[in-house]
């Protein structure tokens, strides 16, 4: 029986070996002090009009919220997905139950590096994914702004998520897979400035892909579809192409685009729905430039099939 207790001695090493190097793949990543250099002072001017392009308000005001109650972080959407249910926090500038004592690092390090100021990683539905290509002055910026905006006590329920999803370390290997600091869609030299302008807002602080982009069984956006449509994370629905391939946006003329964005409404003179309604009003709040770079990039994009299954004819 030797040659067993050697095998079962073998198999304990590589065991300890394998949990040993899945430990330090998965260990949480810091922004270098060379990035962090590059945050400087933040002009809150400049960081609302980041936060408009984020969306912040979006997913961390409270459910509902109109006017100026949209600026009340205080959290608690319920973001219903097959990964569990994920709630954003309080991200209002209370000192105890929202980010009032996090640092310009700190947020820094959570936007582009999903990393929280305790080391713990974040959950991707938090889409840093696409945030890390922002340029860290504009998270200086935003963070300036940010600091303008009321705090709000109470903290948002906790996440919901089973078994593995709950372990938040296998997050940093879902990290090396999809988390990247690179534009996606390759831009010959020599664009225009307002596509690559609007490649930013877009990949960048604007997240489109979060929502527009299908996604593969590790939840990892399938950037060979860049913008093709998805499933929707919630609810039986499709999230649409938006690429100038067969079901996209062919039709749309950038000034089409433009005023969609601004106005909510579509060359057909229908209007803006569902979680779209929320994104549009962000975006209005942007400049007509920023409106214009937008419609620009995404006629530059590769066109893509839809990136979803054909809905079955209603019985």
């Amino acid at each position: 029986m030797a040659w067993l207790k050697k095998l079962v001695g073998a198999t304990l090493i590589l065991g300890g070996a394998g949990a040993a190097a899945g430990w330090l793949l998965s260990a949480p990543v810091r922004l270098d002090a060379a990035a962090l250099a590059q945050l400087g002072p933040g002009d809150a001017t400049k960081g609302k009009r980041i936060f408009y392009a984020g969306g912040c308000s979006s997913c961390h005001a409270k459910p509902g919220s109109q006017g100026d109650a949209r600026l009340q972080l205080v959290g608690g959407l319920q973001l219903k997905t097959q990964f569990g249910t994920f709630v954003p926090p309080n991200i209002s500038q209370d000192p105890k139950d929202g980010i009032g004592a996090w640092s310009v690092e700190d947020l820094a390090n959570a936007m582009l590096k999903g990393v929280s100021p305790s080391g713990q990683h974040f959950y991707p539905a938090f889409p840093y994914g696409s945030y890390a290509r922002m340029k860290p002055s504009d998270i200086a910026d935003l963070y300036a702004f940010l600091k303008t905006l009321p705090a709000v006590a109470g903290k948002a329920p906790d996440n919901s998520l089973a078994f593995p999803f709950n372990i938040r370390r296998g997050i940093g290997l879902w990290k090396r897979l999809y988390l990247a600091d690179q534009p996606i869609v390759a831009l010959a030299d020599g664009a225009p400035d307002p596509v690559v302008a609007g490649r930013y807002l877009v990949e960048g602080p604007g997240h489109c892909g979060e929502c527009h982009t299908p996604r593969d069984f590790a939840g990892g956006m399938k950037k060979g579809e860049w913008l093709a449509g998805a499933v929707a994370a919630e609810g039986p629905g499709v999230v649409p192409n938006i690429t100038s391939g067969k079901g996209g946006i062919a039709n749309w003329s950038e000034a089409d685009i433009a005023n969609y964005l601004e106005t909510g409404f579509t060359p057909n003179f229908d209007s803006v729905g569902g979680a779209m309604v929320d994104v549009q009003r962000n975006m209005a709040e942007l400049t007509a430039g920023d409106r214009a770079a937008i419609a620009a990039y995404l006629k530059a994009v590769p066109p893509h099939p839809n990136g979803y299954p054909a809905r079955k004819p209603a019985s």
